[in-house]
C-alpha cells in the first residue's frame, strides 16, 4: 500500500509540473472540459482491453485512466475549486457511508441487497425526489436503459419471475408488428424502443450487461462480415458482384468455426 501511495504521489507531482509555467504548453492549456473526449476515450480504450483479456494493455490503460483523474483534479485545484485530496476524502467516505452492511449494523446476504443498501443510502444523502434520479443523461442508451431498470428494481418496482418478463418482450412485438402495420413512423419509432427496452429488462434479470452483450454481437459481426469478404475475394469477385446465397454460404462456415 505504502508503494501505491508513494507513485500516486509522484503522478500528481508530475502533472504538477506539466502544468506549471515552465511545463508543457499544451498540458498548461487543457480545462477540465477540453479533456472530456480523451478521458472518454482512455475509458472506452479500457473497456476493450478488458473484452479481448489483454491485461498488459488493462494495466497501461488504467494508469492513462489515473493520468486524467489527476489531470482533472490538478486542473480543479488550480482554478480554486477544490482540493483533489478532498475527491478522496469523499469517495472514502461514501464507501462507508453506504456499505452499513460492511461499516455498520445492516445486514446484505446478497448482492442485490448490497446494492439495495447503496442505492437506499446514496438517495437519502442526496435527498433526490425520485430514485431514478442520478442516472446520466449522456450515457449511451443500452447503459441508461439497464441503470433506470436496476434503480427501480432496488426500490422493489420489479418482476417476480423471468417467465413475466418474456411475456412483457412478446407483448412489445405484437404492438411493434401492429405499428409497422400502420406505416406511422414515429410509433414505430416508439415501439422499437419498447421492445429493446424490455430485452434490456431480460439481460438486467439475467445479470446479463446488456452493453456488453451488444458491443459483443458488434465484433462478431464485423468478425463474420470480414471473412465473407476474404472468402468473395478468393472467389475473384467483387462484393457488389457476389449473391446472397454465396455471402450467406461463407458466413455461416465462419459461424460454424467459431
Amino acid at each position: 500500500m505504502g508503494e501505491v501511495g508513494n507513485q500516486f504521489e509522484e503522478l500528481v507531482k508530475i502533472v504538477s509540473e506539466l502544468r506549471a509555467p515552465d511545463g508543457c504548453p499544451w498540458d498548461r492549456e487543457q480545462t477540465n472540459q477540453s479533456l472530456l473526449p480523451y478521458f472518454i476515450e482512455e475509458a472506452y480504450e479500457l473497456i476493450e482491453s478488458v473484452d479481448e483479456k489483454n491485461w498488459e494493455n488493462v494495466k497501461e490503460e488504467l494508469g492513462d485512466l489515473l493520468l486524467h483523474v489527476v489531470f482533472q483534479g490538478s486542473i480543479a485545484e488550480q482554478d480554486g475549486k477544490f482540493q483533489l485530496v478532498e475527491s478522496l476524502l469523499t469517495v472514502n467516505e461514501k464507501l462507508i457511508s453506504r456499505h452499513p452492511h460492511v461499516f455498520g449494523d445492516a445486514q446484505a446476504d446478497e448482492a442485490f441487497h448490497a446494492k439495495q443498501n447503496w442505492e437506499a443510502a446514496k438517495h437519502k444523502e442526496k435527498g433526490r425526489d425520485s430514485r431514478l434520479d442520478g442516472v446520466p443523461k449522456n450515457l449511451p442508451a443500452l447503459v441508461r436503459a439497464q441503470r433506470l431498470q436496476q434503480k427501480a428494481s432496488y426500490a422493489g418496482f420489479d418482476w417476480d419471475k423471468v417467465e413475466e418478463v418474456w411475456e412483457k418482450i412478446h407483448e412489445e412485438i405484437l404492438e411493434l408488428k401492429e405499428a409497422q402495420l400502420s406505416n406511422n413512423k414515429k410509433h414505430i419509432e416508439e415501439e422499437i424502443g419498447d421492445v429493446i427496452f424490455a430485452v434490456v429488462n431480460l439481460a438486467r434479470f439475467l445479470e446479463i450487461s446488456a452493453e456488453n452483450s451488444l458491443r459483443k454481437t458488434n465484433k462478431k459481426f464485423i468478425n463474420r462480415f470480414k471473412k465473407v469478404e476474404k472468402g468473395i475475394a478468393e472467389q475473384k469477385k467483387e462484393m457488389d458482384d457476389a449473391t446472397l446465397e454465396e455471402m450467406d454460404a461463407i458466413w455461416n462456415e465462419a459461424k460454424r468455426n467459431e
